[in-house]
Parts: structure tokens; C-alpha cells; sequence
């Protein structure tokens, strides 16, 4: 596991984006795991402002996303299908019949699932998966559990996650209780992984993730099984493993 120090966001994402932009550099027709958040915005719009100066070319480029929630049409603004194209694909050249984002409108939840395991497993395996990472440990939408989960699944969300998430919605009785999002298995399948963390909030779970013993309530904890990983972080998210990176 690589542990590369950044100042602050703005620094963590144009290091974050860089990773991102070598791969897609060194393999045109790379497949790229992506994720959503609030953290990787920064990096996304580092891609963005690097494609209109003409230094990446996406059109080869195959996405699938980590995961959406469960029953928010694609044309919500909260659903993570309309974030990722109004954060990145509206705003390059990827073709849109290569971009992937588990279907929430999907009622039947094994259907979406198997459909997007699927979906996943034509592109021929993630080059290269970013992830962000939870309070509560999560990857994904993976929750704390007991075991790890394998491939995609509806979760019922933790009320932490809940509870960080309802500053996107106009009530708390808007914010989606489930979602669907690739397994633990899934996400270790990927020839290298990206994290990206930032801030004082993200200090204890670093810690507990990368440091910490592994095991499925904190699930981020299984990276440090992965041969490849680089975690992106800024001084805040770091202060508590400084010492020891």
C-alpha cells in the first residue's frame, strides 16, 4: 500500500486526478472504476480541465460506477447516474454506451444485481478502481457487516451514511434508505485501487482502515489484502498515521 501526502484538497485531488489520467494515458482503452461523493468532485474536475486542453482523450474509456441508490430515477439530481454526468461524462469524450452505473430504477433487486454483475464482467476487469471512503469504513455503499460481501447487492444503508448523506436533499425523508452497489469481492478484482480521502472527519477511519485489523466492520480494511493500492490523502486526513507513512 502507497500512502502519497498531499497539502490539502485541492492538492490531494490533482494528485488523485494524476493517477487517473496516467492510466488512461498508458491504456486508451482502459476500464476505469469510478465512484461519487463529494470527495472525488475535485479530482473529476482536474480530468475535465485537462481534456479541454487536449492532454487526455477519453473516447476509448470504459466506466463502470461503484454504485447508485435504490429507486432515484437517472434524471434526479441526487442519483449518482446524473452526478457522474454532470460532474465528468457531459463533460468529455467517453462514449455513453460505455459508461455504467448500476440501474436503481430497477424494482427487482436480484434482477439490478445480476444484471449489473453482469454488466461488469463483459467490460473484461477494472484497470483501475477509485474509491472513496465512508466514516464508518465504508467502500462503496458496503456497510460494517459481518461478513464481506461478494458481488452486487442491495444494502440497506447504515444511518451514519444516511445521516451524512441528507445535506444533499431537501428532507430527511427524501434521503434513499438502499442501494445498489458492487460487492467486496468485485471491488478487490481490480488491478489497482485509488482512495482518496480529505479532512479532519476522515483521521479516525483512516487509521482503523490501514492500520487497524481487518475485518468486515470496517470494510475498507480489506485493501490492505489488495497487491496494489495507492491511498491520496491531504494532512487532515493523515494526522493520525503521519508518523508511520
Amino acid at each position: 500500500m502507497r500512502f502519497v501526502k498531499a497539502r490539502d484538497y485541492d492538492d490531494m485531488s490533482r494528485k488523485a486526478a494524476n493517477v487517473i489520467s496516467a492510466q488512461v494515458i498508458y491504456k486508451p482503452e482502459c476500464v476505469l472504476g469510478l465512484a461519487t461523493g463529494s470527495t472525488p468532485v475535485g479530482a473529476y474536475k482536474c480530468l475535465v480541465e485537462w481534456y479541454r486542453k487536449g492532454d487526455l482523450d477519453f473516447s476509448g474509456v470504459t466506466s463502470v460506477n461503484l454504485d447508485e441508490y435504490r429507486g432515484l430515477q437517472h434524471d434526479n439530481p441526487q442519483s449518482y447516474y446524473y452526478f457522474m454526468n454532470d460532474h465528468l461524462f457531459s463533460h468529455v469524450n467517453i462514449d455513453p454506451a460505455n459508461t455504467h452505473v448500476p440501474d436503481g430504477t430497477i424494482a427487482d433487486a436480484d434482477e439490478a444485481c445480476r444484471q449489473y454483475d453482469e454488466t461488469v464482467k463483459s467490460t473484461g476487469g477494472v484497470d483501475l478502481q477509485l474509491l472513496g471512503m465512508g466514516h464508518n469504513g465504508h467502500i462503496g455503499f458496503n456497510e460494517p457487516d459481518d461478513v464481506f460481501a461478494k458481488g452486487t447487492h442491495c444494502v440497506n444503508l447504515a444511518q451514519s451514511t444516511i445521516d451524512a448523506n441528507s445535506r444533499f436533499f431537501a428532507s430527511r425523508d427524501e434521503v434513499p434508505t438502499q442501494a445498489y452497489t458492487m460487492g467486496i469481492q468485485t471491488i478487490m478484482s481490480a488491478k489497482k485501487i485509488l482512495v482518496v480521502v480529505s479532512g479532519t472527519d476522515k483521521a479516525d477511519i483512516v487509521e482503523k482502515a490501514f492500520f487497524g485489523p481487518i475485518t468486515p466492520q470496517v470494510p475498507a480494511s480489506i485493501l490492505q489484502l489488495h497487491p496494489e493500492v495507492t491511498v491520496v490523502g491531504d494532512e487532515a486526513a493523515f494526522a493520525k498515521i503521519a508518523d508511520r507513512i
